[in-house]
């Protein structure tokens, strides 16, 4: 299932490597839209500012290490491992503490889709969570950015149940194991929306679920 925007694929990104989609983005990062940096791998130059970037992430020696600039160092990762060609090319390239290992798990964060990826923008899914859900693919990814906002799932969480989607484990299955159950959220309507819900599904000898989500697939098909 998509975000509603049919804008993204099922769980893999369109934008440019290395384009600031939500680094960009007025509505989530304010007035520091306008310098979020856009790195071109057909580019000499900017791919060596990338370079540049990447060894300043990985020796932690760039901005405060929050969840837009994680973001900034995974888009040069990306742009970076596209510009020269391989994930060891990468390493080497930035030099410093950078290793193959680092460029790799931040590369998948870029590659993550947007609306997973706004969540980390707004501080909402940690980076570190994140880079354990770019572990995974397909709808995997949604399931778990879903259930991080919606529970008290921590990193620790997040890894170990991503362990077990790659150990085979449907994404499902592996939630509730830690308690989650996929597709419980508690909304918050207003009254006179909460009074018509009750009464369709009264109309309709049906539980306010099946009214919901009967509109909620209207709306988003």
């Amino acid at each position: 299932m998509t975000d509603g925007l049919g804008e993204e694929p099922p769980a893999d990104r369109e934008s440019p490597v290395g384009e600031p989609v939500i680094r960009g983005d007025e509505s989530i990062t304010g007035e520091h839209a306008d310098q979020a940096k856009a790195f071109d791998p057909n580019d000499p130059e900017s791919v060596s500012e990338a370079a540049e970037t990447v060894r300043a992430f990985a020796d932690g020696s760039g901005a405060a290490e929050d969840s837009v600039y994680m973001l900034r160092g995974a888009a040069a990762c990306a742009a970076l491992v596209r510009g020269v060609g391989s994930y060891k090319g990468a390493a080497e390239e930035a030099g410093g503490e950078t290793t193959v290992a680092f460029i790799r798990k931040w590369a998948r964060v870029h590659d993550l889709p947007r609306s997973i990826r706004r969540h980390v923008a707004l501080g909402r899914i940690a980076p570190t969570a994140a880079k354990h859900i770019a572990r995974v693919g397909g709808d995997a990814r949604f399931y778990l950015a879903w259930a991080i906002l919606d529970n008290s799932l921590t990193v620790r969480d997040v890894r170990s149940i991503v362990s077990e989607i790659n150990d085979g484990t449907p994404a499902e299955r592996a939630l509730y194991n830690h308690g989650v159950t996929s597709g419980e959220v508690t909304l918050s309507l207003p009254p006179e929306v909460y009074r018509e819900l009750r009464r369709e599904a009264a109309l309709a000898d049906e539980e306010p679920e099946a009214v919901v989500v009967r509109a909620l697939k209207r709306e988003l098909e």
